[in-house]
């Protein structure tokens, strides 16, 4: 499929308690680094592969969301749920080849278009050289970490479990996925079941995080497919993270990605 036939679809309903204070007035995509959002970046690098439409599931202070190249859903629910319950919200969106993507992250460029190269249903962006950065935001680096295992053919086998040691951690999930229709229907097909039941993994739906409904279809046995990547990303989640030169580095490197694509 043409990438310009790739549709985006961005989370970004939640509060972003971890920002506070800096969220009190704005969703978390539009705290800004550098003087630009957090969503206008991801925006601008979205541009450099024409990737239309765009839909931003939004929630917390919505209204802000608004703008011409965008098309919003709304979760009513924001202050009680998580992220599977808001992809949920914009689930007439989902169909044909979609990027999930995080609405508090940032990627490069050459990030993007490995995704969209990917053949694979389900393409989920993993980086391999987690650690460093890791350790640069955390001084315990299994702090905010999670599981991540790997076959030696990339096939993912664990995510999103609470690590004990770093031997348990292959690379780290971003909060990037591509699913192509196939894909998409094995998605909803898990949520539905999770749903009929009241629980996923033994959560209420409702709290359930995007790690917890992709392990339920590993558990399935759903193929989901790494893309490898190091570095490159960036992830504002906390106070720290927003002010840290690593972030502001980071971001600076995929603005020349943007800037090479011109």
């Amino acid at each position: 499929m043409d990438k310009r036939d790739v549709k985006a679809v961005i989370l970004a309903a939640g509060e972003g308690a971890r920002l506070r204070p800096y969220t009190l007035d704005r969703p978390k995509c539009l705290v800004e680094v550098g003087g630009r959002s957090l969503l206008d970046r991801q925006l601008a690098v979205l541009a450099c592969e024409a990737i239309n439409p765009i839909v931003l599931i939004g929630g917390y202070r919505v209204e802000m969301l608004k703008r011409p190249e965008i098309e919003i859903r709304v979760n009513t629910r924001y202050a009680e749920t998580n992220m599977v319950w808001t992809l949920f919200c914009a689930e007439n969106d989902l169909n044909g080849e979609v990027l999930l993507c995080y609405g508090d992250i940032v990627y490069s460029r050459e990030i993007l278009c490995a995704v969209l190269s990917s053949k694979s249903d389900i393409a989920v962006a993993i980086d391999l050289d987690w650690e460093p950065y890791w350790r640069a935001r955390n001084e315990d680096p299994l702090e905010d970490a999670e599981t991540l295992k790997l076959s030696d053919d990339g096939r993912i086998l664990e995510i999103g479990q609470k690590p004990t040691s770093l031997t348990e951690i292959e690379g780290q999930y971003m909060g990037l996925i591509k699913f192509s229709d196939r894909g998409l229907q094995l998605l909803k097909k898990t949520f539905h079941d999770a749903k009929s039941t009241g629980t996923l993994r033994g959560k209420p739906l409702e709290k359930a995080y995007m790690t917890d409904l992709l392990q339920a279809m590993v558990d399935l046995g759903i193929r989901l497919d790494s893309v490898k990547v190091n570095g490159g990303w960036v992830e504002v989640d906390t106070v720290s993270d927003l002010v840290s030169p690593v972030t502001k580095n980071r971001l600076s490197d995929i603005e020349l990605s943007v800037r090479s694509s011109g």
